[in-house]
């Protein structure tokens, strides 16, 4: 598996850049990442290939995935701390990992991501995402 450089970023985001809010989200944190902590890597990009990365596009559509400079995998809520960490947050991260808080943050994004397709009127017939999560 060839894996590709993240080079001084703290974490490399991996987003949909067809979901209406997982580009506002995206806009947000790009305008937050002034020291360039963040790479930012659009999964709905024509020439992305997510066989380089170890992944396939269902894993990837299915939640949020962030890759660690060591190479580590991180998915779900997980990545949004680490990115709002990495753009000078982390005072409010620390809220979001108190059991309870965690837990119920976890089980709505779980909810949001299989229910997101729909959420952004980018259903046809079918809206299910595949099951490619944990």
């Amino acid at each position: 598996m060839q894996q590709t450089e993240i080079q001084q970023t703290e974490i490399e985001m991996f987003y949909d850049g067809d979901c209406p809010l997982c580009l506002r989200e995206t806009r947000l944190l790009r305008k937050l990442d002034r020291r360039g902590r963040i790479q930012f890597t659009n999964i709905a990009d024509p020439a992305f290939e997510p066989t380089r990365y170890g992944r396939t596009m269902d894993e990837l559509m299915a939640e949020m995935h962030g890759r660690l400079p060591n190479g580590e995998w991180v998915t779900g809520v997980e990545v949004f701390r680490r990115l709002y960490s990495a753009v000078g947050f982390g005072f409010l991260v620390i809220f979001t990992r108190i059991p309870g808080i965690s837990h119920a943050l976890n089980w709505l994004y779980a909810v949001f991501a299989k229910q997101r397709l729909k959420l952004t009127g980018r259903c046809s017939d079918v809206c299910e995402l595949p099951a490619g999560g944990k």
